[in-house]
Protein backbone atom coordinates (compact mmCIF):
# COMPACT_ATOMS: atom_id res chain seq x y z
CA UNK A 1 0.00 0.00 0.00
CA UNK A 2 1.55 3.62 -0.61
CA UNK A 3 1.45 5.54 2.32
CA UNK A 4 0.86 9.26 3.28
CA UNK A 5 1.92 11.15 6.37
CA UNK A 6 1.06 9.67 9.43
CA UNK A 7 -0.86 11.92 11.78
CA UNK A 8 -0.06 11.46 15.39
CA UNK A 9 -2.89 12.23 17.69
CA UNK A 10 -4.33 11.88 21.24
CA UNK A 11 -7.43 13.33 22.90
CA UNK A 12 -9.57 11.67 25.88
CA UNK A 13 -12.61 11.22 23.50
CA UNK A 14 -10.87 8.32 21.57
CA UNK A 15 -10.12 6.23 24.51
CA UNK A 16 -10.64 2.15 24.38
CA UNK A 17 -14.21 1.10 24.05
CA UNK A 18 -15.76 -1.40 26.75
CA UNK A 19 -15.50 -4.57 25.26
CA UNK A 20 -13.16 -3.59 22.53
CA UNK A 21 -10.40 -6.06 23.22
CA UNK A 22 -12.62 -8.78 22.36
CA UNK A 23 -12.82 -7.39 18.70
CA UNK A 24 -8.87 -7.35 18.19
CA UNK A 25 -7.43 -9.42 15.30
CA UNK A 26 -3.93 -8.97 17.48
CA UNK A 27 -3.40 -8.00 20.87
CA UNK A 28 -3.04 -4.02 21.31
CA UNK A 29 -4.33 -2.68 18.39
CA UNK A 30 -7.16 -0.80 19.60
CA UNK A 31 -8.62 2.50 17.78
CA UNK A 32 -12.08 1.39 17.53
CA UNK A 33 -13.91 4.88 18.98
CA UNK A 34 -11.34 6.48 16.31
CA UNK A 35 -12.84 4.55 13.40
CA UNK A 36 -16.31 5.44 14.75
CA UNK A 37 -15.45 8.88 15.12
CA UNK A 38 -14.24 9.18 11.55
CA UNK A 39 -16.89 7.31 10.04
CA UNK A 40 -19.31 9.93 11.22
CA UNK A 41 -16.93 13.11 10.35
CA UNK A 42 -16.48 11.53 7.01
CA UNK A 43 -19.85 10.59 6.30
CA UNK A 44 -21.02 13.91 7.28
CA UNK A 45 -18.46 15.74 4.86
CA UNK A 46 -19.97 13.52 2.32
CA UNK A 47 -17.78 10.80 1.86
CA UNK A 48 -19.07 7.30 1.44
CA UNK A 49 -17.93 4.78 4.45
CA UNK A 50 -19.51 2.09 4.59
CA UNK A 51 -18.01 -0.03 7.07
CA UNK A 52 -15.02 -0.11 9.52
CA UNK A 53 -13.24 -3.12 10.67
CA UNK A 54 -10.35 -4.72 13.34
CA UNK A 55 -7.21 -6.13 11.17
CA UNK A 56 -4.29 -7.60 12.36
CA UNK A 57 -2.16 -4.28 12.23
CA UNK A 58 -4.88 -2.07 13.65
CA UNK A 59 -8.63 -0.82 11.96
CA UNK A 60 -9.78 0.43 8.65
CA UNK A 61 -12.11 2.61 7.42
CA UNK A 62 -13.06 1.80 4.52
CA UNK A 63 -13.94 5.00 1.80
CA UNK A 64 -15.26 4.11 -1.47
CA UNK A 65 -15.91 6.90 -4.51
CA UNK A 66 -12.06 7.57 -4.54
CA UNK A 67 -11.36 5.55 -7.78
CA UNK A 68 -9.22 2.87 -6.31
CA UNK A 69 -9.68 1.17 -3.31
CA UNK A 70 -9.04 3.52 0.07
CA UNK A 71 -8.92 3.48 3.36
CA UNK A 72 -8.01 5.06 6.71
CA UNK A 73 -5.23 3.15 8.71
CA UNK A 74 -5.99 3.48 12.58
CA UNK A 75 -3.01 2.22 14.79
CA UNK A 76 -3.90 3.06 18.48
CA UNK A 77 -1.37 1.74 21.45
CA UNK A 78 -2.44 1.69 24.72
CA UNK A 79 -0.38 4.82 27.19
CA UNK A 80 0.78 3.34 30.30
CA UNK A 81 -1.58 0.78 31.09
CA UNK A 82 -4.55 3.46 30.68
CA UNK A 83 -7.72 3.00 28.49
CA UNK A 84 -5.56 6.27 26.86
CA UNK A 85 -4.17 5.58 23.51
CA UNK A 86 -1.74 7.22 21.50
CA UNK A 87 -3.24 7.44 18.10
CA UNK A 88 -1.63 6.97 14.38
CA UNK A 89 -4.02 7.72 11.69
CA UNK A 90 -3.11 7.38 7.65
CA UNK A 91 -4.48 6.56 4.66
CA UNK A 92 -4.16 3.82 2.53
CA UNK A 93 -4.63 2.63 -0.79
CA UNK A 94 -2.67 0.18 -3.15
CA UNK A 95 0.28 0.58 -4.63
CA UNK A 96 -0.68 0.52 -8.12
CA UNK A 97 -3.23 2.77 -9.78
CA UNK A 98 -6.44 1.07 -10.32
CA UNK A 99 -6.05 1.97 -14.71
CA UNK A 100 -2.48 1.79 -15.25
CA UNK A 101 -3.01 1.98 -19.18
CA UNK A 102 -4.62 5.18 -18.28
CA UNK A 103 -2.99 7.62 -16.38
CA UNK A 104 -5.76 10.76 -16.42
CA UNK A 105 -7.84 8.39 -14.21
CA UNK A 106 -5.05 7.84 -12.34
CA UNK A 107 -3.96 11.00 -11.43
CA UNK A 108 -7.43 12.44 -10.41
CA UNK A 109 -7.65 9.33 -8.10
CA UNK A 110 -4.12 10.82 -6.76
CA UNK A 111 -5.56 13.92 -6.10
CA UNK A 112 -9.03 13.04 -4.37
CA UNK A 113 -6.56 10.75 -2.17
CA UNK A 114 -4.80 13.95 -1.73
CA UNK A 115 -7.65 16.07 -0.68
CA UNK A 116 -8.88 13.06 1.81
CA UNK A 117 -5.26 12.86 3.86
CA UNK A 118 -6.34 16.53 3.46
CA UNK A 119 -9.51 16.46 5.09
CA UNK A 120 -8.41 14.02 7.83
CA UNK A 121 -6.09 16.51 9.00
CA UNK A 122 -8.84 19.20 9.09
CA UNK A 123 -11.30 17.18 11.19
CA UNK A 124 -8.68 16.67 13.74
CA UNK A 125 -7.48 20.37 13.82
CA UNK A 126 -10.64 21.37 14.03
CA UNK A 127 -11.98 19.30 17.17
CA UNK A 128 -10.63 20.81 19.85
CA UNK A 129 -10.63 17.52 22.24
CA UNK A 130 -7.86 16.00 19.73
CA UNK A 131 -4.29 17.07 20.22
CA UNK A 132 -1.97 16.40 16.87
CA UNK A 133 1.38 15.34 18.32
CA UNK A 134 3.32 15.35 14.91
CA UNK A 135 2.68 14.76 11.06
CA UNK A 136 5.21 12.20 9.71
CA UNK A 137 6.46 9.84 6.74
CA UNK A 138 8.05 8.07 9.96
CA UNK A 139 5.60 5.61 11.77
CA UNK A 140 5.70 7.97 14.79
CA UNK A 141 4.89 4.50 17.45
CA UNK A 142 7.63 3.22 16.97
Amino acid sequence: MDVLPFLHIRSAGLRMLPGEDQELVNEGTYGKACALYLQAQLTARGYAVPFFTCEDWGWWVEILGLGRVCGIGIYGRTIDDSEDLDLCVTVLTPLASRWPWFGARAQESSSEIARLQERLRMIFEEDPDILILGESSQFPLG
